[in-house]
C-alpha cells in the first residue's frame, strides 16, 4: 500500500512537470515547415509544406505518411498522403484569405508507436484582432471588485520555512485576506535574507491544483518572488493532496459559475492576486518595484493583473491562456480552456461573463512594458488568440516567437524572459 503510494505522489508531480515542460525526445522525429522558410506571409500567398522523417538526427524512409491541413484549431479542410522518398517529401498547403494561422499535421505509426509533427504558418498575423469586446462597464466593475475585496483587513500571516531556507534567502509560508471573511489567499515567500529593499516578482501559476517550493534561484539575485497559489488553499501540503482536489472538488474550476459574472471562479483569483500585491506592499524589504510573471494561465493572469493594477511596472508572459475565449463563437481559434468550442455554451449570460475576464479585455489596458513569447504550434493557448491579445497592448513590448513550439518554452525562451525581468526591475529601482 505505501508502494503504491509512492508511485501515485511520483506519477502525479512527473505529469504536473511534464505539462510546461519540452517534451522528451524519441528515436524518430517528424518535422514541419514552410519550405521556403518563411514563417509569415500576406493572405492570399501560397505556402508549401517540407515534410522530413529523421532517425537519430538523420533523414530515413520512404514511407507514406497521413496529413491534414486546417486553420488554427479548426476541422481540417484537406486530408492526405504524402510519400517521403529518404525521409523528405512536400505537401501543398493552399493559403488563408484573412490574418489568422494555417496548420499541416503529418502522422504516421512506426514499430507499434504512433508518431506526429505539425508545422504552423501565420497569415499578416500582426492584423489579428480580439473578438471579445470589452464591456462598457468594465473598469467600473473591477474598480467595485477590488474595493469591495479592501473592505476585509489584510491580515497577512508569515511561516518561516527552516527547511527550505539558505545562506543567502528566506523562505515562507505566507497568506492574506483576498475577498470575504475567512477567504484566503496563499504562497511561497522568497526573500534575500541580506538586509536591504529589493524590487519583487508576483509569479502566477499555470492551470491545475499544486504546491510550491519557493524561487530560491532568483531571490540570491536579489528579488522578492512571491509565488502564488490561486485556489485559496495552503501550498505546502503534500502531492496527493492536490492530485485529490484536482480530480475532485476542484475538477473544471475554470467553468464553476461561468453564467454570473458576480461568482464566476476566477473572480476571486483576480482580486486575491490584487491582494498579493497589498501583501508585497507592507513588507519592509520591497523597494516599490514590481513584475507579474507567468505561462499559460499564469501568462494570462500576469497580463490581466498589469492590466488592472497600476503598481504592476513591467510583465512577462508566455502563451498566455483565457485570451479571446469568444474566438470560436467568429468560426476561429478561442483561447484556453476551450469551453466556448461547444456551441451549447454560447449563451448571452455565458459570453458575458466571459468578456469581463478575457485577457483581450484587460490588454487594452496594460501601459507598462512587457516581454511575451510563444510558438506558433500551441493547440492549448493558440497563437490566433495570442496575437489577437498581443496586437491590442498599446506599450512598449518586446515579442519572442519560438515558431516550432506548442505548449512549452525552449531553455532560451526561459533565460530571455528572466533575463528581461531582472534587467527591467534593476532598472526600475536605480530610479
Amino acid at each position: 500500500m505505501y508502494l503504491k503510494r509512492i508511485i501515485f505522489i511520483i506519477s502525479f508531480v512527473f505529469v504536473a512537470f511534464c505539462a510546461s515542460s519540452q517534451p522528451a525526445e524519441r528515436l524518430y522525429k517528424l518535422s514541419v515547415y514552410p519550405e521556403d522558410g518563411q514563417w509569415n506571409r500576406k493572405p492570399g500567398e501560397k505556402v508549401k509544406f517540407s515534410v522530413n522523417l529523421f532517425r537519430c538526427d538523420v533523414p530515413e524512409g520512404d514511407i507514406e505518411l497521413s496529413y491534414d491541413i486546417s486553420e488554427d484549431m479548426m476541422t481540417p479542410h484537406k486530408s492526405g498522403k504524402v510519400k517521403l522518398k529518404n525521409g523528405r517529401g512536400t505537401i501543398e498547403g493552399g493559403t488563408m484569405k484573412q490574418p489568422g494561422f494555417l496548420r499541416c499535421r503529418v502522422s504516421m505509426k512506426k514499430d507499434g508507436r504512433d508518431y506526429e509533427g505539425m508545422g504552423t504558418v501565420g497569415f499578416a498575423p500582426e492584423a489579428l484582432l480580439p473578438v471579445t469586446r470589452q464591456p462598457a462597464d468594465f473598469k467600473d466593475f473591477w474598480e467595485k471588485a477590488v474595493a469591495d475585496a479592501r473592505k476585509w483587513d489584510l491580515e497577512p500571516m508569515m511561516t518561516l520555512m527552516p527547511e527550505r531556507c539558505t545562506s543567502k534567502v528566506k523562505v515562507y509560508h505566507v497568506s492574506w485576506i483576498n475577498n470575504d471573511w475567512g477567504s484566503r489567499m496563499y504562497g511561497i515567500l522568497s526573500m534575500p535574507a541580506a538586509e536591504g529593499r529589493y524590487p519583487a516578482v508576483l509569479k502566477l501559476p499555470g492551470a491545475g491544483v499544486r504546491g510550491y517550493n519557493g524561487d530560491i534561484t532568483h531571490a540570491e539575485k536579489g528579488f522578492i518572488v512571491l509565488e502564488v497559489g490561486v485556489h485559496g488553499i495552503p501550498v505546502n501540503q503534500p502531492a496527493e493532496v492536490y492530485a485529490g482536489l484536482y480530480n475532485g472538488a476542484l475538477k473544471r474550476y475554470h467553468s464553476f459559475n461561468m453564467e454570473d459574472r458576480d461568482r464566476y471562479y476566477y473572480k476571486r483569483i483576480f482580486t486575491g492576486c490584487v491582494r498579493g500585491i497589498d501583501f508585497i506592499e507592507q513588507l519592509p524589504e520591497y523597494n516599490g518595484c514590481l513584475a507579474t510573471f507567468g505561462g499559460s494561465q499564469g501568462g494570462g493572469l500576469s497580463i490581466i493583473i498589469a492590466g488592472l493594477d497600476k503598481r504592476v511596472k513591467g510583465l512577462v508572459s508566455y502563451y498566455p491562456a483565457m485570451s479571446d475565449m469568444a474566438g470560436y463563437t467568429a468560426g476561429r481559434a478561442g483561447g484556453w480552456p476551450h469551453t466556448l468550442k461547444d456551441k451549447k455554451f454560447h449563451t448571452p449570460q455565458i459570453l458575458n461573463t466571459l468578456a469581463y475576464f478575457d485577457v483581450s479585455s484587460f490588454a487594452r489596458e496594460v501601459n507598462v512594458p512587457g516581454f511575451y513569447t510563444f510558438g506558433y504550434n500551441d493547440m492549448v493557448c493558440p497563437p490566433t488568440t495570442t496575437m489577437s491579445v498581443y496586437n491590442v497592448i498599446d506599450a512598449p513590448k518586446e515579442l519572442r516567437i519560438a515558431e516550432t513550439t506548442a505548449h512549452y518554452a525552449y531553455a532560451e525562451q526561459g533565460a530571455a524572459a528572466w533575463n528581461w525581468v531582472m534587467d527591467f526591475l534593476r532598472k526600475c529601482g536605480s530610479n
